[in-house]
């Protein structure tokens, strides 16, 4: 009995023992690198129990503005302290005469310190090259100055450039074939998404110290760098936003009280944008959940009288605009008597200038009789319907755009809307169904400055590896599809710059500015209401210098009330700013 027993007992022990070491080698061997469910790697975490490190570089591309200037992060000489310094003594009072920080903060800021960190409170202390000479002179352990890279607090174009965060889910769906950290940083919005898979990182560089079971350091063990060691990655994405510009444009947006709408500002010549404000502004609390994260310059809007442009064009083609015919603009554009817009009989070009809602919804029903898709395919033309931003085959990725949440235009929503008169003459004064991003609507004012030329609109000139090579470059490409023709291009340069220079114009706020400026304005009604009045959507949109077209700018002020929210200061401000700029005053 008491051998059986004693059996018995020692095959549970065997049993167990067995186990034991089976355990072990499934922790020891076999899953090392994805232990347990949640895929632990044991490796690294045991690491981490006796190294205390700090991450230099996330290993994550950066944008760089058009001249190649960082626009997301900054590169920063810092000081960098070990929290096991408080264990050991150091010559902190040597740390301080060479920093210019007193001893007393610096061992303060030790005693508190859990992990390394780099000595400042909000923003990092910044070290001179001679200061880490003599800092790394010293041979302190856990003592360090190097150059680390950090995040700006404020992004230039923060909505255009976007943001990045943790999402292990979308991570995984985005990237099913590739074996990456659940920690992973990824793009979630603007050209952080769009260029995210050459943004990705290849590793991390960071300091390692090896430390004892108390936190204390080994100290037959040196600080060690850790780098992926590779020559092309991380990547540069090089914009084509000009940093000082951008910074100036979000002042005087902010300045002019812009709650929601922003500016959107072309360089002609290469059709690339030099600056993009989007209000509001991100909610540094809760920059996901706000909705100042969407890019307001990429989002369809109602566009008013600018639409006025399309049906000028068709209007010009089709001979609707002889000098000798007269509108009768002392009517609504249902007929009635307007008694607040009260302007009288005028030809064409002085409807245009005093933007005559009765004269355009009367051309549009006349398009209309000619063909119903006259208009839209004016709109085409002129691609207000979009998308208008860069796109083409890139590296391995068919159809890369690089401004991926832009959205398209539209004119009409059915087909049956476009034989109903009345549709087809609020559709004529930019109201009912018709929607444009503001950058479709600057690209519009683009392609009649150069004469009808019709181009994709670039955010991003080029991708450049690590060692400064370029990887991708972005070359100017034309837009597809039938634009307009010369002769009509000739006449509506002389309508826009019409509109400025006509003493009862609707742009002749800007006849005395430095640059010469042809344009249109626009007033929308939303159908929103706010303590009884009507919203409305402001807008001018022209470019300048007239004669030698350099710039094309679009303002807009969204939901305000109709006697509030104007953008023409705002616009006038920009003009000036360019002046100033490009004739040495910046």
């Amino acid at each position: 009995m008491w051998k059986r027993r004693g059996k018995g007992w020692l095959l549970i022990c065997m049993v167990v023992l067995i186990l034991l070491i089976g355990r072990l080698m499934e922790i020891q061997l076999f899953r090392t690198t994805a232990f347990s469910r949640h895929h632990i790697n044991l490796i690294e975490d045991s690491v981490k129990q006796r190294t205390q490190q700090l991450i230099i570089d996330d290993g994550r591309g950066s944008f760089l503005d058009r001249n190649g200037e960082e626009l997301t992060n900054k590169k920063t000489s810092v000081l960098v302290l070990f929290p096991f310094l408080k264990k050991i003594p150091w010559n902190v009072e040597r740390v301080s005469k060479i920093t210019g920080i007193s001893a007393e903060l610096l061992k303060n800021a030790v005693s508190k310190a859990k992990t390394p960190f780099a000595y400042g409170k909000q923003e990092p202390f910044a070290l001179t090259e001679l200061q880490m000479d003599q800092i790394n002179a010293l041979k302190i352990p856990g003592v360090f100055a190097i150059e680390k890279k950090f995040k700006r607090t404020q992004i230039p174009a923060e909505q255009m450039v976007g943001l990045v965060g943790e999402n292990p889910d979308t991570l995984k769906s985005r990237y099913p074939d590739k074996k990456l950290p659940d920690q992973t940083i990824i793009g979630i919005s603007g050209l952080e998404a769009s260029f995210d898979e050459f943004l990705l990182p290849e590793g991390k560089s960071k300091l390692l110290y090896h430390v004892d079971g108390d936190g204390g350091p080994l100290f037959g063990l040196s600080v060690k760098y850790v780098d992926p060691a590779n020559p092309f990655f991380p990547v540069s994405i090089q914009s084509t936003i000009d940093k000082d510009i951008q910074e100036k444009a979000e002042a005087l947006a902010d300045k002019y009280h812009i709650q929601k709408g922003g500016l959107v500002l072309l360089n002609i010549q290469d059709n690339s944008i030099l600056a993009s404000v989007s209000r509001p502004k991100i909610n540094k609390e809760d920059p996901y959940g706000s909705s100042g994260m969407a890019n307001v310059m990429l989002k369809q809007q109602i566009l008013g009288s600018v639409f006025k442009i399309v049906v000028a064009a068709a209007a010009i083609d089709h001979n609707l605009d002889t000098p000798s015919r007269r509108f009768d603009c002392s009517k609504k554009i249902n007929g009635k008597p307007d008694f607040t817009y009260n302007y009288g009989m005028l030809d064409f070009t002085n409807s245009f200038a005093r933007s005559c809602n009765h004269t355009f919804g009367q051309l549009a029903v006349e398009l209309k009789e000619i063909n119903p898709t006259i208009v839209e395919d004016y709109a085409n033309r002129l691609s207000l319907i979009g998308p208008v931003g860069w796109y083409g085959d890139v590296y391995h990725i068919n159809n890369f755009h690089q401004l991926d949440h832009e959205e398209k235009g539209r004119i009409f929503l059915s087909d049956e809307e476009k034989e109903d008169k009345n549709f087809v003459a609020m559709t004529g004064i930019g109201q009912h169904e018709v929607r444009a991003t503001p950058l479709a609507v600057a690209n519009m004012m683009a392609t009649i400055a150069r004469g009808g030329e019709k181009k994709m609109v670039r955010a991003v000139s080029k991708v450049m590896y690590k060692n400064g090579t370029t990887m991708i470059d972005f070359k100017e490409d034309d837009l597809p599809g039938e634009g307009i023709s010369p002769y009509t291009v000739m006449k509506l340069q002389r309508l826009l710059r019409e509109v400025v220079v006509n003493p009862n114009g609707t742009g002749k706020w800007f006849n005395n500015l430095p640059y010469e400026v042809a344009g249109k304005s626009g007033t929308a009604e939303t159908g929103k209401y706010q303590n009884g009045k009507e919203l409305h959507n402001k807008w001018f949109a022209g470019y300048f210098p007239y004669n030698h077209p350099k710039y094309a700018l679009v303002a807009v002020n969204l939901d305000v009330p109709g006697n509030e929210g104007g953008v023409n200061p705002l616009f006038a401000e920009m003009v000036k700013m360019l002046y100033q700029w490009n004739n040495g005053s910046h």
